[in-house]
């Protein structure tokens, strides 16, 4: 039985791996030094869509050539107001409709349906046309960050290098998540939280294989970060207060506020979508319907325009007024969520920012201390509360004050935001639209169950065999009379030479009524079939890696010294394994409760 790939007697098939915590080798360290050139591209990518964003904003709000990132905080109420976001938004949609459909969105999602489901291939149209489109849309009023465009567009840089080379689609990925973080942490000074983010939303695994070349690639950006964009963090804040006994408790409150908030936003944006699905027009005119809102929001508020930035550093500095505050959380989430739901380029991070500030400033003025330390909390738990990304949250509020004293005030905020958000919704605002899609997304992460569990522990024992030197008739009718689908054959010493199924006795008795008798043993006729087998102590990942590499559905499994036979494994023992698993996340008991009886005993003693 058998076929495909050739097996020798011993298990010889796919590598048996020497058991050990990791499973990387020497590739992770190509891919470490392809990682630097990513991180390179990627940083300089960065360094063109901030360039870009300051040029459209410049031209389009101010009439000058300049690059600088500016404010829209100075620019004329007016007719242009709403006419300027129009205009960039039909820019971006005939961009989307004759460039390429993935620039619309966010960016995050297209990054991670290019890892689920496009072998972690990017096309150079998406590493062209998104950050233009971004720059048009963001430079233009788009009430996002560039974040999410450069994550993609980052993304793209990886995938297209690793495309010039022999890789497999794990390590393209490992590439196009190394470009997304560097691009991350060119813009914001955050390498951790790029990495962090890169583990708990893209890379869909936590293994040095992976990690390693994307903490390179984030490292290198933060190399060239200060020559590009300047050293130091983006937001400089560190005005902490001393906290009372309940500081922490009102911190993990301001959570819940917040996570309640982003299940709000999430599910307002995808019913916003879904309206604008319903609307007669192609989607390419939709962006333009989400402009007409964004101009109005503008003639409000012109500072819930764009990125935001200066917003930002209001709300942490505390230089703001209740009012205005008031008015920024409501306008920018209003302009962001019709913004968004229209299919236009742009980002998430900075916007959520933005609102998770505006409410920790607000639910501040309740509480001790300085408004701009409760708008810093509010900032990181919106932020890992909505991703969700609660590690990615913590570390990137740190990075990018160099606030490293509110660790604790920020871990108790985001890990409730957190908590909050994954009762409430069961799909993220990432998720979410790749879901509507039709593919299915985990988000939670484990050791595979296979690769804890040994094949002794697992394997049937008490194996009926068949010896090699019995006559093919008397073979024949032991398999017949058996009550089994399949016998090992095995040799004098107990050596498995084969594998006979009911199938092969039939087609044996067929041609033995077709043709002459023919006295040979049941070992002659097996001992051409090519037979894998596994010993006790291979984990049963291995095993099932040999079953589907010879298309076994049964595997002998023998002593690695002297190779007799010990046991089989089927896919039934396999499926033991994760009814083990089930079993243990299921079953609930209590070990130190007493018995009833005891306890009227010691209630009366």
């Amino acid at each position: 039985m058998g076929g495909g790939q050739k097996f020798e007697r011993g298990g010889r098939g796919p590598h048996r791996r020497a058991l050990g915590d990791f499973s990387a080798d020497r590739r992770v360290v190509i891919l470490a030094g392809m990682a630097i050139v990513t991180g390179t591209a990627a940083s300089g990518t960065a360094w063109i869509l901030l360039t870009l964003i300051g040029l459209v904003t410049n031209v389009a709000w101010y009439g000058r050539f300049d690059t600088a990132l500016t404010s829209l905080a100075g620019a004329a109420p007016g007719p242009w107001m709403v006419a300027i976001p129009v205009i960039g938004a039909l820019i971006v949609g005939a961009m989307a409709r004759y460039g390429s459909e993935k620039i619309r969105g966010h960016g995050i999602p297209e990054a991670m349906e290019a890892i689920l489901i496009g072998g972690s291939r990017m096309s150079p149209k998406v590493a062209v046309l998104k950050p233009l489109s971004s720059a048009v849309a963001i430079g233009t009023g788009g009430p996002f960050g560039a974040e999410g465009p450069i994550i993609v567009t980052g993304g793209a840089v990886g995938s297209l290098f690793a495309q010039f080379f022999h890789l497999s689609a794990a390590e393209r990925k490992t590439l196009l998540v190394a470009g997304a973080a560097a691009g991350m942490t060119a813009i914001f000074g955050t390498p951790v939280a790029a990495v962090l983010l890169a583990v708990e939303v893209l890379l869909f695994e936590w293994r040095p294989r992976s990690l390693v070349p994307v903490s390179v690639g984030a490292v290198t950006a933060a190399c060239w970060r200060p020559a590009l964009f300047g050293a130091g963090p983006l937001f400089p804040f560190a005005d902490n207060p001393i906290l009372p006994w309940w500081g922490l408790p009102a911190c993990a409150a301001l959570g819940i506020a917040c996570g309640l908030i982003s299940g709000v936003l999430t599910r307002a944006l995808y019913a916003l979508e879904d309206g604008f699905g319903k609307l007669p027009l192609h989607w390419m005119w939709w962006p333009a319907l989400g402009a007409v809102v964004v101009g109005l929001g503008g003639l409000v508020e012109p500072r819930a325009l764009g990125v935001g930035y200066d917003v930002i550093h209001e709300l942490l500095s505390g230089h703001m007024q209740a009012g205005a505050v008031v008015t920024i959380l409501a306008v920018k989430a209003v302009i962001w969520l019709a913004a968004l739901s229209s299919g236009t380029s742009g980002g998430v991070l900075a916007p959520l920012l933005i609102l998770g500030g505006a409410v920790g400033w607000l639910i501040g003025l309740l509480l001790p201390g300085v408004h701009g330390f409760w708008a810093l909390i509010g900032m990181a738990a919106m932020l890992g509360g909505t991703l969700p990304a609660p590690l990615t949250g913590v570390v990137f509020a740190v990075e990018v004050t160099g606030d490293v004293a509110a660790l604790a005030p920020l871990l108790a905020a985001t890990m409730t935001a957190y908590a909050v958000t994954v009762l409430l919704l069961k799909r993220s605002i990432l998720t979410e639209k790749i879901a509507r899609r039709g593919q299915h997304i985990t988000r939670e992460y484990g050791i595979d169950p296979y690769d804890l569990t040994r094949v002794g522990a697992v394997m049937t024992q008490a194996v009926d065999s068949l010896g090699a030197e019995l006559p093919l008739t008397e073979a024949l009718a032991a398999i017949e009379a058996g009550a089994h689908h399949a016998y090992p054959v095995v040799d004098a010493v107990g050596r498995p030479v084969g594998l006979v199924s009911r199938g092969d006795a039939l087609r044996w008795t067929l041609e033995e009524q077709d043709s002459d008798p023919v006295a040979d043993t049941l070992g002659e006729r097996v001992s051409d079939a090519d037979l894998a087998t596994v010993h006790p102590g291979d984990v049963v990942s291995h095993a099932l890696d040999v079953m589907l590499s010879a298309g076994q559905g049964r595997l002998p499994v023998t002593d690695p010294q002297s190779g007799r036979l010990v046991g089989l494994l089927t896919r039934k023992d396999l499926l033991q394994v994760r009814a083990t698993v089930v079993q243990a996340e299921a079953e609930r008991r209590a070990f130190f409760r007493r018995r009833r009886g005891e306890r009227r005993a010691g209630s009366g003693a």
